[in-house]
């Protein structure tokens, strides 16, 4: 290496410390080598996904999931996920009957689990959410998912996690605003104290996505008195990850008269003053943006041009495998021991392409509420760069981020709170 070779070639000097110092450093610098995973037998995984038993199935799914989610950022991550995108692993392109996307549907709760944790994966990545976008289909099927699955069921947790991370995408805003999933969300968020912290967090995010657009703000307006009710509620919760996302959506919407005459009537006003007394000089200084737009007479600027996607992160949650519920049978295969024992494929791994990323244009200041698509893992990630010196824009790569304790994904459970309304009464000496 280089210390031995420094060695080596000044045998008659002493070495220094700054020599020793040199060397390491340029043997920490220096790229190390990341072999690229086996090639797979896609055509005999997709049958074997097709036609095998639901307990093959599961173990399949959760494979291929655990080989996006866990190898590592780069090179290698990147060449996993091109190989299933130009193998068409979730048969997006084909024109078979039952194509492997339909496993959402499975009568298998565990086959639909390991089906959407796979989906979710994919969303997590750009280039995944662009292969997932082109198939209008797949969207039908994550609604009608959540819409069936029990409540805060890991299954209907990567479903929601997979449609907020699809959210930066406008052509999956439109098609989610078409389905009706604002309602569902509100209707959802009504009941908060009833949702995991992943469910809550999420859903809001989702929410305030979607409300960016004017289609999105239009269906708020047609029933802004419940909305307006969900939101302030919202605001009062103990899950304090969920406020940003809030204040963005609240910030939103009031562009629109019929919502800004709701909330003056509700004394709006006077519920933001209330939470604006809390120690938080960034979270303050936001609802002082929404008063602004509350007392404003200006209209929704139209977003009918379309604009480029806020769609260049690649953020998989650190735990997005955790809670593995498939134990294994004795002498019985999983991971990438099943996939290179069973599915070795001929080594056709290619060079993958570069990503391109433009630098990220700061779009608001950090005092404003969020007016551009987020997710909360990238929010959070961005945050933090916020705070060591870096602007509270969209994310960077992870190789840049440091250390955060907001790595990885929430608690299962929120837990309760006290009513927002009688919290607020109270502070308001009614």
């Amino acid at each position: 290496d280089e210390l031995e070779r420094r060695l080596r070639t000044r045998p008659n000097r002493p070495t220094s410390v700054s020599d020793l110092t040199n060397a390491l450093v340029a043997e920490w610098k220096r790229p190390k080598e990341v072999p690229l995973l086996p090639s797979l037998d896609y055509d005999k995984l997709k049958r074997d996904l097709l036609g095998g038993s639901d307990r093959l199935k599961a173990l399949l799914l959760q494979a291929l999931c655990w080989r996006l989610t866990r190898s590592l950022q780069g090179e290698q991550r990147d060449t996993v996920l091109q190989a299933y995108v130009s193998n068409d692993l979730l048969d997006c392109h084909s024109t078979r009957q039952k194509p492997v996307l339909l496993l959402m549907r499975s009568k298998n709760e565990m086959v639909r689990q390991y089906m959407a944790r796979l989906i979710n994966a994919f969303a997590s990545l750009a280039e995944g959410r662009v292969y997932l976008s082109q198939v209008p289909s797949l969207l039908r099927l994550l609604i009608e998912s959540i819409r069936t699955e029990e409540k805060d069921s890991v299954s209907r947790e990567n479903v929601l996690g997979a449609l907020q991370k699809l959210s930066l995408r406008r052509s999956q805003q439109s098609a989610m605003i078409e389905d009706g999933l604002i309602d569902w969300l509100v209707d959802e968020l009504q009941d908060s104290d009833c949702l995991s912290d992943y469910t809550l967090e999420y859903a809001v995010a989702l929410l305030m996505n979607l409300c960016l657009r004017t289609r999105g703000k239009r269906k708020c307006a047609e029933n802004p008195k419940y909305v307006l009710k969900v939101l302030t509620d919202l605001l009062g919760h103990e899950n304090h990850e969920i406020r940003p996302y809030v204040n963005g959506t609240l910030y939103s919407i009031l562009c629109i008269h019929a919502v800004r005459e709701e909330a003056k009537e509700m004394s709006m006003e006077e519920i933001l003053h209330c939470y604006s007394k809390e120690e938080n000089p960034e979270l303050n200084r936001q609802i002082e943006f929404i008063i602004k737009q509350l007392n404003s007479e200006e209209g929704p600027e139209s977003d009918d041009e379309e604009e480029d996607d806020d769609d260049e992160e690649d953020a998989i949650e650190t735990d997005l495998d955790k809670e593995e519920v498939l134990q294994l049978q004795p002498r019985e295969l999983s991971g990438e021991t099943l996939l290179t024992t069973e599915y070795l494929g001929i080594m056709t791994n290619m060079a993958t392409r570069v990503k391109r990323r433009s630098a990220a244009p700061l779009g608001r200041s950090v005092d404003e509420p969020l007016q551009r698509p987020v997710t909360p893992i990238s929010h959070r990630n961005t945050h933090i760069m916020g705070e060591v010196g870096y602007p509270l824009s969209r994310q960077r790569s992870e190789d840049s981020l440091p250390p955060s304790r907001y790595s990885s994904r929430p608690p299962t459970r929120s837990g309760s709170r006290p009513s927002t309304s009688e919290s607020l009464h109270h502070s308001m000496g009614r």
